[in-house]
């Protein structure tokens, strides 16, 4: 499959750009807070639509069992996830496919902040 195959790629595409200019003018070491603030700003200066800290509603046996805040939710669509840890792992990846799935989403952004580069993965959700 070819990149512009991707599910939402021209909309990633714009979100992983502006997520790439917060890594490179404040790099690594940083709360996940300060680059959520900073995305925040990126966002709003690419005309990118988003809700910030965005709750969804897990539900239960078709009772509300509680509801998680996701980072961002962007395009109305697309939940993005960030982190700022020296190394995601399986864990990172299963919150975010569960926040997917329980909200009914197709697909989600997680991005590390805490290495080097930027780190970013895209999550399917296919059920």
């Amino acid at each position: 499959m070819s990149e512009s195959n991707l599910l939402y790629h021209d909309l990633t595409k714009t979100i992983i750009g502006a997520a790439i200019e917060v890594h490179k003018i404040l790099g690594c070491g940083f709360l996940e807070s300060v680059y959520e603030e900073a995305l925040t700003v990126e966002f709003g200066l690419n005309k990118i639509p988003f809700e910030r800290q965005k709750n969804i509603d897990i539900f239960y046996k078709n009772k509300l069992a509680k509801y998680f805040i996701c980072d961002f939710l962007v395009y109305d669509k697309i939940i993005v996830e960030l982190k700022a840890i020296k190394k995601t792992t399986d864990i990172e990846i299963a919150q975010l496919l569960n926040y997917l799935k329980a909200g009914d989403f197709k697909l989600g952004l997680l991005f590390n902040f805490g290495t080097e580069s930027l780190e970013f993965r895209r999550i399917i959700n296919d059920q």
